[in-house]
């Protein structure tokens, strides 16, 4: 039991590692970078491998520390409301990933609604965070968000989080 809750917590903090550094990566690619979603992946690969208390963990503490550490995502209100969406994305991830059988329909059953939840998620945070500042948060600002800008990140998560998954699975990671 220690040896596997070692081994959960040190993929989480690996995970979390990625996190900080991966938009560093993406933001070097012109006018698309933000729009992949760079730390998406790494908050649920975490419910994946760690579970979804750990994905949960590091999803929330991911943008908190990417903004307090490098000033990017701006803390109010992006990264407070991120913090919210990779947090359910890494929980969601990870429960049903941990509850459904181990196969390729269930991993996209389970990456499919962690990013609709998620993506709710940060909808109602982000609604919430405006109504406490000046500007509101209107549909056209969720719909864009979630959906429209974030289309190339999305379909990068689609493609590759399953392969991602899988291999991790054959190599007996998961």
């Amino acid at each position: 039991m220690r040896k596997s809750s070692t081994k959960r917590l040190v993929n989480a903090a690996l995970m979390l590692a990625l996190g900080m550094v991966l938009p560093f990566l993406t933001g070097q690619i012109p006018s698309v970078g933000s729009r992949l979603l760079p730390m998406h992946i790494p908050a649920l690969l975490t419910g994946y491998i760690s579970g979804p208390l750990y994905g949960l963990l590091v999803g929330f503490i991911m943008p908190l520390f990417r903004s307090i550490i490098f000033g990017m995502p701006p803390m109010f209100p992006t990264a407070v409301a991120m913090a919210f969406e990779l947090a359910t994305y890494g929980f969601v991830a990870g429960l049903l990933y941990k509850r459904l059988q181990k196969n390729t329909g269930n991993i996209y059953l389970s990456l499919v609604l962690a990013m609709i939840i998620g993506r709710f998620v940060w909808g109602i945070v982000s609604y919430m965070l405006y109504g406490l500042g000046e500007s509101a948060f209107t549909w056209q600002i969720f719909t864009a968000g979630a959906f429209i800008n974030a289309l190339p990140g999305i379909l990068i998560q689609l493609a590759l989080l399953p392969v991602l998954v899988l291999a991790l699975k054959k190599a007996r990671i998961l």
